[in-house]
């Protein structure tokens, strides 16, 4: 007689546990499916289906920073500018000229943002590079002194571009290359 409660037992937890199994599993698998997810943006639909979009700059954070439509913060990939507010709550040498030079090209404008593997870095930005009709930002601000090529893999695609178009800014002593020592 005492066989049968404790077989009763087993069963019971067996089906208890496939039953609470297949309940998560369905749980997660309807969570994780992207046509049931709330969108948050359209720019948030469009990444997760292509490589670009066109988005309208709303604001220059720094020289290598800029948010887009939606409050979304866009960082350059593959460059750095001089910091407005480095670790001594100072401006670094040439941050002023850089930003100033980012709110020239792109407050207000479209742009066209690629991205390479990463989506954001450790803050949440976007990383991007980022297109004004033809000329590629990420380059023209280290081609033109504004900024120090930074590439972190995996985002590496045009790394060897912006070595070239450091290595010719520095030999022309062109911007922060003349100004910072």
């Amino acid at each position: 007689m005492s066989k049968k409660p404790a077989s009763f037992i087993k069963v019971f937890l067996f089906a208890f546990f496939i039953g609470t199994y297949l309940y998560f599993l369905g749980f997660y698998l309807t969570r994780s499916s992207p046509s049931l997810a709330p969108a948050t943006s359209n720019f948030a639909q469009i990444t997760d289906t292509v490589a670009k979009s066109t988005e309208k700059v709303i604001r220059v954070i720094d020289g290598d920073t800029f948010e887009i439509q939606g409050g979304i913060k866009v960082r350059l990939i593959g460059v750095d500018t001089p910091e407005m507010k480095n670790k001594n709550k100072t401006i670094d040498c040439f941050a002023q000229e850089a930003k100033q030079k980012m709110e020239k090209l792109l407050t207000n404008q479209e742009v066209v943002l690629e991205k390479d593997v990463s989506e954001t870095d450790r803050y949440g930005r976007l990383l991007r590079y980022v297109y004004l009709e033809d000329k590629m930002i990420n380059d023209t601000l280290v081609k033109e002194g504004y900024a120090r090529i930074a590439t972190f893999p995996p985002d590496v695609k045009f790394k060897d571009q912006f070595l070239a178009s450091e290595r010719q800014a520095r030999e022309a002593k062109a911007g922060l290359w003349q100004a910072c020592k």
